[in-house]
């Protein structure tokens, strides 16, 4: 069965292109209770941006904190019963910040429609009902989550996504101003999230001519970005990553990521290690399969002189390393994608653990 996905319904790109997020969202104003959900990173709470949020005053703002820990379900579940006790069903859901808040929008916006926990959809296609509107404005660039169609969510038992074609925005506001602010190791940690997600696209089963035409060209941008002779977090340079990043998720939604991911979501249940710095972890000691990649990934680092850490197994115990191999080892999409249909007779939980011993 050939993959039949849904894309963004619309993009705007440019600029200053916030500035029309208030047009945007009145033309969902008379749906459901008929106020808006902004749901804001909270390092925006006291700054310029939040002012120019364009919220009336029915509207819900919620600034939320994503900086310690990525997106959980039972954090979903509370937003969205909250919002209801309190308000009712949004309009829309807005998300403005990074990787988390877009999976954060994307998953609440689902929840309002479908009945239950969070935690009861974490799988492909298992949402019922389409979500309510929502809209993703990135301020941060790398991740893919404006363009995917998961939700990455952290549960009791697992760090799975919402992933079918309602999560994906309807509408998305590309605005590359937005993201001049991002400290610089995050900058690279998100870029290179957008690099990994090529590098794995393509070395992989499931590459095929449409995810590598996105993938060739994200790879470029990454490349002039880190490595050209105008390298660096320049305004030309966040142009290109807002696109490098949108392109590197559609590579990736048309094929699979692999084995660094595997490790990244091992890193992140049980160590709330966050996603993208968790990836540059992984991905500097994984030269077996992905040698091309890492050896222009270290490249990168040294140029950026990013002091990415090492030895930091040495500081785990056997009963972490197994745990979050376990956790790797239950990602059969990955491991089929990196390694093929047989993978279960070369990857076993105990190699799983050796390759966090690396790190």
């Amino acid at each position: 069965m050939h993959k039949n996905f849904k894309g963004i319904e619309k993009t705007v790109y440019g600029r200053g292109s916030f500035s029309q997020l208030g047009e945007i969202v009145e033309t969902q104003r008379n749906q459901n209770d008929k106020f808006m959900l902004f749901l804001v990173d909270n390092y925006f709470k006291g700054k310029e941006l939040a002012n120019r949020i364009p919220a009336k005053a029915e509207d819900v703002v919620m600034f939320i904190d994503v900086d310690q820990y990525e997106p959980t379900t039972e954090q979903i579940d509370k937003i969205r019963d909250d919002v209801k006790k309190s308000n009712g069903i949004p309009a829309a859901a807005i998300g403005i910040g990074g990787g988390s808040i877009m999976d954060i929008a994307k998953a609440v916006s689902l929840m309002f429609t479908n009945d239950g926990s969070s935690q009861l959809y974490q799988g492909l296609n298992l949402i019922k009902k389409p979500g309510i509107y929502h809209i993703g404005v990135p301020t941060i660039s790398g991740t893919g989550a404006e363009v995917s169609m998961t939700a990455v969510l952290t549960g009791p038992e697992k760090k799975l996504g919402l992933k079918c074609e309602w999560t994906v925005f309807n509408q998305v506001v590309l605005d590359p101003d937005l993201i001049a602010s991002v400290p610089r190791n995050w900058w690279f940690y998100t870029g290179m999230d957008t690099y990994i997600h090529c590098i794995e696209s393509e070395n992989g089963t499931l590459n095929n001519a449409y995810s590598h035409a996105y993938a060739e060209q994200s790879l470029k941008l990454c490349q002039e970005i880190y490595l050209g002779d105008k390298s660096g977090q320049t305004a030309e340079n966040d142009d290109k990553l807002m696109v490098a990043s949108l392109m590197g998720g559609l590579s990736l939604t048309y094929s699979e990521v692999g084995v660094c991911h595997a490790l990244s979501y091992g890193l992140s249940k049980i160590l709330g290690t966050r996603h993208c710095y968790a990836n540059c972890i992984a991905f500097n000691h994984l030269e077996d399969f992905y040698s091309e990649g890492v050896k222009e990934f270290k490249t990168m680092i040294t140029k950026h002189k990013i002091d990415l850490p090492q030895r930091l197994s040495k500081n785990w115990t056997d009963a972490q390393i197994t745990a979050m191999a376990k956790v790797s080892y239950n990602l059969p999409h990955m491991w089929n994608h990196a390694i093929g249909t047989d993978w279960k007779d070369k990857i076993t939980v105990e190699s799983i653990e050796g390759l966090f011993r690396r790190l």
